[in-house]
């Protein structure tokens, strides 16, 4: 019972982190292309229960700045499994695992958001981005994500590894939760 009950909180610890890290790096990157762009950043909200946003100036670089959410939300991810793996970390399968995440939300949200215009996609779209470039982006990062997450169930306690989980791992992932959901909780009611 134990075993199940770390398998569990391993899953749903990753998963929060997974949805809270992906829109953090996300922003990070609209903030960063918007500075890079000589743009005004006027409020970036992360909270855990809101969809994250960044509202910033979209005078001489709209593309830029709209562009820097969705390759950013990619690519720092797949920098920092490059360097967990460089390290020989024994929890890089939980960077592989974001990493796949990140791929697979940022590639779902302007694929398919390329098709209905909304948020990002229909921002890109309405400055003059085509469609066709949403439609690739989406196409090469969502099968890139689940190939990343291909093998591994057993980190997680799926298939032969029958409900054993790395109890660092519960501990690191429901630990760095609980600090990421206070902190966001803490600066939104600001």
């Amino acid at each position: 019972m134990k075993r199940r009950l770390d398998q569990f909180v391993l899953i749903l610890a990753t998963a929060g982190l997974c949805w809270l890290g992906m829109q953090a790096v996300h922003e990070l990157g609209h903030v960063l292309a918007a500075l890079a762009g000589g743009e005004s950043v006027r409020k970036v909200v992360l909270h855990p229960m809101a969809i994250s946003r960044t509202d910033a100036s979209h005078d001489r670089h709209p593309l830029l700045v709209i562009w820097g959410g969705p390759i950013a939300g990619v690519v720092l991810p797949l920098a920092a499994l490059a360097v967990a793996r460089a390290l020989r970390s024994g929890l890089f399968y939980l960077f592989q695992f974001f990493a796949g995440f990140c791929l697979i939300a940022n590639g779902a949200y302007l694929g398919v958001g390329s098709f209905v215009g909304v948020g990002d996609a229909g921002d890109l779209l309405q400055h003059g981005a085509p469609q066709g470039l949403l439609i690739l982006f989406g196409l090469l990062c969502f099968p890139a994500g689940l190939i990343l997450w291909n093998g591994l169930g057993p980190h997680f306690g799926l298939g032969a590894s029958r409900g054993r989980v790395d109890r660092c791992a519960v501990l690191w992932s429901l630990g760095l939760l609980l600090v990421i959901v206070l902190a966001e909780v803490v600066a939104g009611s600001r």
